[in-house]
């Protein structure tokens, strides 16, 4: 067996209004003094003052285009879906799935649940997400000059799930995930057909599904190079019968893709370690990669709400590793020590360091294709209370 592939890294942590002059005044007054007889004639201030026609800028254009998806999309509560795209280089797309929580019985899906995001939200669009992989004024953000297209979350069903699914006492959910993904994506092919460099992403529970739909991007864009990168999900173990229970409620045997690779999957087999495998096995030229905080306080809470023992967070990370790395593909994990959960999308992006090499170079490098085994160094990260 290969030796894993691990980069753990020490946690580092207006408008201005112009008014116009509308004097126009002069003097052309003669004085004149009779002794001596010496006539004096001041010279006429004839400077035209010049109205300062300089307006209050206006607002800066939306860097973000809202795309309104069809009615089969909609989130958990059945309000409409929308999408966004940012237009930049259409040969370089980042296909990006957000994250916020997840549902899967009466009580995690109820009225009162803080479990999940239920609706789209971001109602004034994306323009005030400036931080992380979005902060495109940043001369070190490997994607600034990328097209993205941002899905939001608000299903409950980390993007995999294709039913609805009533849990009694009138909480009946949309967990249409799927269906609102696959739409982004297609029209993601649409708007940019010509993309040659891909970067599927994702935090939290929108890193769960990167690899699924890194696997549909290959069957749209056949000659593109395709690259993984999940963020903050690496903890959720292979467990067939906590498979089964969230896999039947959220539909996710309605929303396993067509491919050779996938006959005989059921829903005790459909796991989420398992998408890196069916996603390998589909297209092995895909470069996986993620990045996980060895101690995620969210990873923990989520794991223990679907009864998984997770006090050893690092341990379940290294298993799920273990058994994806067994099916013949390379993983490539950053895996930082604490308990913070997720950083793409934080300032910690450029920030988080270890030996000299910070996480955004890493990411740098990986979608350059440059990383190599010698330059990855393996160590076992500490608790915070550890020291």
């Amino acid at each position: 067996m290969h030796t894993l592939r691990r980069f753990t890294v020490a946690l580092a942590l207006c408008a201005v209004a112009v008014g116009c002059s509308n004097s126009n005044s002069a003097s052309t007054s003669v004085a004149v003094d009779s002794a001596p007889a010496v006539t004096t004639v001041p010279v006429a201030d004839t400077t035209i003052p010049v109205p300062d026609t300089t307006e209050a800028p206006a607002p800066a254009a939306s860097t973000w285009d809202t795309i309104t998806a069809p009615a089969d999309c909609m989130c958990s509560d059945g309000s409409g879906f929308k999408f966004f795209v940012h237009r930049a280089d259409p040969t370089k797309l980042v296909f990006y799935l957000e994250g916020g929580g997840a549902c899967f019985d009466a009580s995690t899906c109820g009225p009162d649940s803080k479990a999940f995001k239920r609706t789209v939200g971001h109602e004034n669009g994306l323009d005030d997400l400036a931080t992380g992989i979005f902060d495109f004024a940043n001369p070190q953000n490997p994607f600034k000059d990328w097209s993205i297209v941002f899905v939001p979350y608000c299903t409950g069903d980390v993007h995999i799930g294709n039913t609805t699914h009533d849990y009694g006492n009138g909480v009946v959910i949309q967990h249409k995930g799927y269906v609102n993904g696959t739409t982004a994506l297609k029209a993601a092919h649409d708007l940019f057909p010509d993309a040659g460099e891909i970067v599927v992403t994702g935090e939290s529970a929108g890193s769960v599904p990167t690899p699924l739909y890194a696997g549909l991007a290959r069957d749209m864009y056949t000659s593109a190079s395709i690259k993984v990168l999940g963020d903050g999900s690496g903890a959720y173990p292979d467990i067939a019968g906590i498979n089964a229970v969230i896999g039947a409620n959220w539909g996710t045997m309605n929303a396993v893709p067509d491919w050779p690779e996938n006959k005989g999957q059921t829903v005790e087999t459909w796991s989420l370690p398992g998408l890196y495998i069916q996603a390998h096995k589909h297209a092995p030229d895909i470069v996986f990669s993620r990045h996980d905080y060895a101690f995620d306080k969210t990873q923990v809470f989520f794991a223990q709400l679907a009864g998984i023992p997770a006090d050893d967070l690092v341990s379940l990370i290294d298993s799920n590793e273990t058994q994806i790395e067994k099916s013949g593909m390379d993983l490539w994990s950053y895996i930082s020590p604490g308990d913070s959960h997720t950083v793409l999308s934080k300032p910690d992006f450029y920030t988080e360091t270890v030996n000299g090499t910070a996480f955004v170079q890493w990411v740098t490098d990986l979608v350059a294709g440059g990383l190599e085994p010698a330059r990855l160094v393996e160590q076992r990260a500490l608790h915070p209370a550890l020291g």
